[in-house]
């Protein structure tokens, strides 16, 4: 097969070193975005009289007839034509004949597969950012579900002050938020129109590249012919994004993955969301949180291996940047996929409150309280804290905690105590008292669970 770019080439390349080169087995999936930009284009070329109307005309028609057979799924690519492009060319030619050469008028592949990635990265960001909304809505549902069911609340992973399972489910609620704003931000880089650029100088042709911007829905055109074909920033910033999602998914699957086993017993996993073990009866295990959570390296890996491969390179377009394309899609796919698992997995858990009250009462959780309450009644808290580690102390030594001691072991490590520390030591109580602006208090989550859903409009 001769190849569209062979007129300067005497020999070719032998089929495996074509096979090496080709993109064609993963740019495929930019068929409807390349199909889309051509549209664009040819249409451009016609108002701008580079080429006649019926010429345009009938690219357009035969672009818009390859179009329905792509989302038909009815189009085969051959590895001889290397990429989407020429691919899609040579259908477009056999289709309409030789008139079908114009398309490429005044453009290169260069700003074509550049122009082809925002259009495809406008979408999935798109797609991403509404994933997210249900991953948070599936979170503020069974937040006001538990804005007064308490379990610990951790540092190092021990035992620290009771909370309430709504507040540590917010704090993701506000991770993710975080999450969609950075995509959110990243989307008036993305939707930026590198058409026209041409290889790395422009074009001799009279085009129109503010028509083809507004044609195909961009802000506005890169300003610098070489910026446009060789930035991938707008790649980087969305695997970046996408990693820092992904951390905060690993963080709460490693949660789920805890709170799920014998050891806590907090909650329970829907049986769409486990799997059982070949050998042993009784497993349920958590395995699509653990899956995000190893998925979580990946992405992670199509972050760093697009800045290797960008560090150094000099403009304007390098093959090294055909290795762009497959970590971008991995990652799109990762993350859709991620946040679908998660949103049901949160909606649709079991949560075993009285055995994280339970948690609450067989600890020292309540031990700050305990300081708190001589601080409010003068003593200085470096002092309050000292005789407070001193009655844990004793409670280890008897093997009991601090609501078991008698009033008068209360007085004797300070008199302030009074008869109503039992009421302070209540886990209920320490969280109910916690109304600090963000903090664990009822009614600060659910002056929290008020701002969130506000978001969420």
């Amino acid at each position: 097969m001769k190849k569209l770019w062979g007129g300067r080439f005497t020999k070719t390349a032998e089929e495996w070193v074509d096979e090496f080169g080709a993109s064609i087995s993963f740019d495929q999936e930019l068929v409807l975005e390349d199909l889309e930009g051509s549209i664009a284009h040819v249409t451009m070329l016609g108002q701008c009289g580079i080429i006649s109307n019926e010429d345009s005309e009938l690219i357009k028609k035969g672009l818009l007839a390859l179009q329905e057979k792509a989302n038909n799924n009815e189009l085969e690519y051959s590895v001889k034509l290397e990429d989407i492009h020429l691919n899609l060319e040579s259908k477009l030619t056999d289709m309409i004949g030789p008139v079908g050469g114009k398309l490429h008028t005044g453009r290169s592949r260069n700003d074509q597969v550049a122009t082809d990635m925002h259009l495809y990265l406008r979408k999935q960001t798109s797609t991403v950012i509404q994933l997210i909304n249900e991953m948070q809505n599936a979170l503020l549902t069974q937040a006001k579900a538990h804005v007064e069911t308490i379990m610990p609340g951790y540092t190092h992973l021990q035992r620290a002050q009771p909370i309430s399972f709504a507040h540590h489910l917010m704090a993701y609620f506000w991770m993710l938020e975080r999450d969609k704003e950075r995509f959110q931000e990243s989307q008036k880089r993305i939707n930026v129109s590198p058409l026209g650029a041409g290889a790395l100088a422009g074009t001799t042709f009279p085009i129109d590249r503010e028509l083809t911007a507004e044609l195909l829905g961009f802000q506005g055109i890169y300003e610098n012919s070489l910026d446009a074909v060789s930035d991938r920033d707008f790649i980087l910033e969305f695997l970046s994004a996408s990693s820092m999602l992904m951390m905060h998914l690993s963080r709460l699957g490693e949660e789920i993955i805890l709170w799920s086993s014998q050891e806590f017993r907090f909650i329970e996993l829907d049986d769409a969301f486990s799997t059982g073990s070949s050998i042993m009866p009784q497993k349920k295990n958590p395995d699509m949180a653990e899956l995000i959570r190893g998925k979580t390296g990946r992405v992670y890996g199509n972050l760093m291996g697009l800045l290797t491969v960008l560090k150094g390179l000099p403009l304007a377009y390098n093959k090294d940047m055909q290795e762009d394309k497959e970590g971008m899609f991995d990652t799109v796919k990762t993350v859709t996929g991620s946040l679908k698992i998660f949103a049901g997995m949160i909606e649709s858990m079991k949560v075993n409150t009285n055995q994280m009250e339970t948690a609450t009462k067989n600890d020292f959780s309540n031990a700050t309280e305990l300081a708190d309450y001589l601080s409010g009644k003068g003593i200085p808290f470096r002092e309050s804290h000292e005789i407070v580690g001193q009655l844990v102390l004793t409670c280890v030594k008897k093997q009991c905690y601090l609501a078991d001691l008698s009033l008068d072991e209360f007085k004797e490590a300070h008199p302030l105590f009074e008869a109503d520390i039992y009421e302070v030591l209540n886990p209920v109580t320490a969280v109910q008292r916690r109304n600090s602006a963000g903090g664990t208090g009822f009614e600060q989550i659910k002056l929290a669970l008020q701002k969130a859903e506000a978001k969420m409009n």
